[in-house]
């Protein structure tokens, strides 16, 4: 299963994270692929304010890993400096933790990721960005059940 969402606007994006933020659950994995400037910063930001944290949210690129508090705690990696990296990175134990757990660009780490999660691909449109959510798992396909389900906007499931 697979689902699709049009996205207008930078607005549409953050709304769509918000949703997301609000309907996810503790120890949650949320991996996120796509062009530089998709979208994928700009989506965290809107699942940070749906878990309800205050601190702005920025890419950790320089930095791979930016922690905040929330309704749940979120977990922000940026792994695009991690290519072809094969040492211990440690990141197992955070997402083994309770947290909300974004990856952006987790390509570069598919080794060590669970096998369950939801895959987010974004991008760009000639009039806006396309997302496509593609669960892996049933709770993640119960999750963008609900995400379409909320979103009333141009999202379908395939």
């Amino acid at each position: 299963m697979k689902a699709k969402i049009k996205l207008d606007c930078q607005e549409d994006t953050i709304s769509l994270g918000k949703i997301i933020g609000k309907l996810v659950k503790a120890h949650s994995l949320i991996t996120l692929s796509g062009d530089l400037g998709a979208g994928k910063t700009t989506l965290t930001k809107g699942i940070g304010q749906g878990l309800g944290i205050k601190r702005v949210i920025n890419s950790p690129t320089f930095t791979i890993l930016k922690q905040y508090q929330g309704r749940l705690n979120l977990s922000h990696f940026d792994v695009y400096r991690l290519e072809g990296q094969d040492d211990e990175l440690g990141f197992e134990e955070i997402f083994d933790s309770d947290d909300v757990c974004v990856v952006e660009w987790s390509q570069f780490i598919e080794n060590i990721l669970p096998h369950e999660r939801l895959e987010i691909i974004l991008n760009h449109e000639e009039n806006g960005r396309t997302c496509i959510m593609h669960p892996i798992g049933q709770r993640y396909e119960e999750l963008v059940k609900e995400i379409i389900n909320e979103n009333n906007c141009n999202g379908y499931i395939e």
